[in-house]
């Protein structure tokens, strides 16, 4: 049995740039921690939007240009960034099916006893995913990683948590 941590969008824009917030910036050194020491895979997700972001349905409703393929906004800072190894999975939206589909290969080569998702943002990206790991793989413990994990507001990442809690996802360090 194997346990996975996915480590969501630790990117640039997210945590000090065009996206940033003081909560992101707070979490790195726990992230980088927990990640360093986690005893299974560590996987990493990529959110990645091309030039034209601002004429898609998400960039009409979040008109921020943000995480652009091949510009410093895009990368995961620096310092996870090397405790990555294995290629990110870009993710051209919140949730990720390829994501979903690695997962469930990877149960089949060797059962799956837990996933731990950590990252951001709780209530976009980190919600979303949980959600469809939840869905891949329904008879899998699924974990977040409260203290390593900051969404677009206090407020808002409070209540995502306590929106993963009602579909059985479990919450820890609150």
């Amino acid at each position: 049995m194997q346990d996975i941590l996915i480590v969501v969008d630790m990117q640039n824009d997210f945590i000090d740039g065009s996206l940033g917030t003081a909560e992101a910036v707070g979490i790195v050194p726990r992230v980088a921690e927990k990640i360093r020491s986690f005893p299974g895979a560590v996987l990493f997700t990529r959110d990645t939007h091309e030039p034209d972001y601002l004429n898609t349905q998400e960039g009409r409703k979040l008109p921020v240009v943000h995480c652009v393929k091949g510009r410093p906004g895009w990368e995961i800072r620096e310092e996870l960034a090397a405790l990555c190894k294995t290629e990110p999975i870009d993710k051209p939206t919140f949730g990720s099916v390829r994501l979903g589909e690695l997962l469930l290969a990877m149960d089949r080569e060797e059962p799956i006893a837990s996933v731990t998702l950590i990252g951001l943002c709780t209530d976009i990206c980190v919600i979303s995913n949980a959600l469809l790991v939840k869905a891949f793989l329904p008879e899998v413990p699924v974990i977040v990683d409260a203290a390593c994990c900051a969404g677009v507001t206090p407020e808002s990442h409070k209540n995502a948590l306590a929106a993963m809690k009602m579909c059985q996802i479990a919450v820890e360090n609150e």
